[in-house]
């Protein structure tokens, strides 16, 4: 018999310790919208780029819309991705999709993360983002065309 991975009982698409994450690039005059993770949860208290688990029924992008609209109450059109990592943490692997995104509607809120903020190229160094965003932050740092607004 096959051992085929199940859906875990919250719906979110997890196999045998494997997520699979949508993050969001979102810029705006010439900056960038980070979040905090809640301080409970898998690396708390870190920084990362907004965004979430993809449900078992949508597509990375879908679950991007979902998760920018459930954590910041904002609208945002998902354009190219920008980078696709996988990075093992020792309790699970993470396979990370960074889409570019162009801000449509509604001012980010802090409703389902810590806190929030803008920040430049420059100012990314201030804060600690998890070992994944890695080479992410060095491609952000190292390309300042993608700090454009326009997607």
């Amino acid at each position: 018999m096959k051992n085929t991975p199940q859906p875990s009982r919250n719906s979110k698409l997890e196999t045998r310790n494997q997520i699979e994450v949508s993050a969001g690039l979102v810029f705006r005059d010439g900056k960038l919208l980070i979040t905090q993770r809640h301080q409970g949860a898998h690396l708390g208290g870190l920084w990362e780029f907004p965004g979430g688990k993809r449900e078992a029924n949508e597509t990375f992008e879908e679950c991007l819309v979902r998760e920018l609209r459930e954590e910041l109450g904002i609208e945002v059109e998902v354009g190219e991705v920008l980078e696709s990592i996988t990075h093992s943490y020792p309790e699970k692997t993470v396979l990370l999709k960074f889409f570019r995104c162009r801000w449509k509607l509604n001012e980010p809120r802090a409703i389902d993360c810590h806190d929030l903020k803008w920040v430049t190229s420059s100012e990314l160094r201030d804060y600690e983002f998890p070992a994944a965003d890695a080479r992410l932050l060095q491609m952000l740092q190292s390309s300042p065309e993608l700090w454009r607004s326009e997607a």
